[in-house]
């Protein structure tokens, strides 16, 4: 049971995770995939969560964004915020334009009208992809996709952003560049943002803070407040909290 004094302090905060755990259960029996998990996530603040191959990373944004029920605990979203969802794949339809890619979210939403499609124009102009709104997804490099992707998700006005390694389809070269030019419109937006990635180099860059999990079942090892000025991947510290991160993982 939350208090009252618990549940004003939750509400402070964007997102607030409370000792979640989550079983599978299957033929074989019962599997425990995360055990006793807890964090808050601060109005702008950007997350990112990283843990070795399987440990359930993905599970958790499920979780938090209320695609998985947990089996036990709680996971609160401050009243009144909207949530949006960024995959591994930008699921555009390649039979739509760029510009009606972006409105499909409004459209779900039974949203879509004169005043949302201006809107929708101003961010593809805003983020570079005011040519392109005739163009079909076909047409696009990978980033300039994952970008229309964003603007789609950014359309329906979201406060809470969750990003399941979205860059990971790229090559290398494109996932430098975009991931920081999607982070760049994340916080020009003022949105608050937890990312599930691998790639430990990623996580720094683009976070305000990195949160470290454990094989199967997942805990938290350790966390991590990036204090970096500038253009992190240039900064001596870079590799001072790479090395760091990368010694819990390795401790599994």
């Amino acid at each position: 049971m939350v208090t009252n004094a618990a549940e004003a302090y939750v509400m402070q905060k964007a997102v607030s995770v409370k000792d979640v755990q989550l079983y599978y259960h299957d033929l074989a029996g019962e599997t425990q995939a995360i055990k006793n998990i807890s964090f808050d996530v601060s109005d702008g603040e950007f997350v990112s969560i990283v843990g070795p191959s399987g440990c359930g990373k993905s599970t958790l944004l499920s979780i938090l964004c209320g695609l998985l029920k947990p089996s036990f605990g709680n996971v609160y979203i401050k009243e009144g915020s909207k949530t949006g969802y960024m995959l591994q794949k930008d699921h555009l339809f390649e039979w739509r334009t760029i510009f009606s890619n972006a409105c499909l979210g409004l459209e779900v939403q039974k949203n879509l009208d004169c005043n949302t499609k201006l809107a929708v124009h101003e961010l593809l102009k805003k983020y570079g992809l005011e040519q392109c709104c005739n163009c079909y997804p076909s047409q696009l490099s990978g980033g300039m996709r994952q970008r229309a992707a964003l603007i789609r998700t950014l359309a329906t006005k979201p406060d809470i952003l969750f990003l399941d390694e979205p860059f990971s389809a790229l090559d290398y070269q494109s996932r430098l560049n975009v991931s920081e030019d999607i982070s760049g419109i994340i916080r020009s937006e003022k949105k608050t943002a937890v990312l599930v990635t691998h790639d430990i180099s990623e996580a720094i860059a683009l976070s305000d803070r990195v949160i470290v999990l454990s094989k199967r079942p997942a805990v938290i090892k350790a966390e991590f407040k990036i204090d970096i000025q500038g253009n992190p991947r240039f900064s001596p510290k870079f590799r001072e909290y790479f090395d760091r991160i990368w010694k819990e993982l390795d401790k599994q």
